[in-house]
């Protein structure tokens, strides 16, 4: 199967978009997994970001070790600045096509928010298998951007999710990947499949200033705002507005956003 390591990452790396993954944790990113750990695991962590979610990890495993992966090398030398004090766990830069390790290397690949960003998820899942030892875990978490919901109904913010969803698919990404991602897992070979969802929700004040003020700084500065701009999918002013409805939005004390992801796990 071809795949593209040139994928084009939707969001970028915009401060206001490392904020956000910088918020995740194993506990509200992960739980899916957390039971099937055991001390001595060697995990993968695909995708790994700012390295929040692999850190706690680190502490779950403590006489095994993790490997946090990522495409931006200036993403993996901060996450590494800023976890490198937890002993079992490193970080690298690397490709999710092309992972640089033996075959059967890990007992657990976790990947989250990862395979909706790409054009050829299976190929990555593939991939993902390969490094796993027979019987290992593979974990991941992807978000349904068409299950989102949000309260009260508000135009500019539907033209949010109409501009993101186009613009994913001028990328060859899947942002509703959380509804499909099992099969996905099943047609990359692995077994015996526990499939469940869960969600983010921001409802309390501080959760919806934090959400509401973060989506705004991205509607305007993150790769959301240069390719939506470059692809001429909406302008300059439309963005501004959008990113007062999310200001506005997040001062709502009725207002609430329900953030839903699909969830897996199966074994090799």
């Amino acid at each position: 199967m071809s795949a593209d390591p040139d994928d084009r990452y939707s969001h970028g790396h915009a401060e206001s978009v490392l904020r956000s993954h910088r918020w995740r944790t194993a506990a509200n990113s992960a739980a899916f997994l957390l039971s099937h750990l055991r001390p001595s695991d060697a995990i993968l962590d695909v995708g790994c970001g700012p390295g929040t979610i692999t850190a706690d990890l680190a502490h779950c495993v403590p006489e095994g070790t993790i490997i946090g992966v990522d495409r931006s090398s200036d993403v993996v030398h901060q996450a590494q600045l800023d976890h490198g004090a937890v002993v079992n766990l490193s970080f690298r830069a690397g490709d999710v096509y092309s992972l640089e390790f033996e075959d059967a290397s890990f007992d657990v690949v976790y990947a989250h928010q990862v395979l909706q960003h790409l054009s050829e998820p299976v190929a990555a899942l593939a991939e993902m298998r390969r490094v796993l030892r027979p019987g290992g875990l593979v974990a991941v978490r992807d978000g349904d951007y068409g299950a989102f919901v949000w309260w009260p109904p508000d135009r500019a913010l539907d033209r949010w999710m109409e501009i993101y969803q186009q613009i994913t698919v001028r990328n060859g990404a899947h942002a509703n990947a959380g509804r499909q991602l099992h099969t996905w897992v099943d047609d990359a070979g692995f077994t015996d499949l526990v499939v469940s969802s869960s969600n983010w929700t921001f409802h309390r004040d501080d959760e919806r200033a934090w959400w509401g003020e973060t989506w705004a700084e991205r509607v305007e500065t993150s790769e959301f705002a240069r390719q939506g701009l470059e692809y001429e999918l909406t302008t300059t002013d439309e963005l501004a507005e959008i990113a007062r409805a999310f200001r506005q939005w997040s001062l709502d004390p009725r207002g609430n956003f329900i953030v839903v992801s699909g969830e897996v796990i199966a074994r090799r």
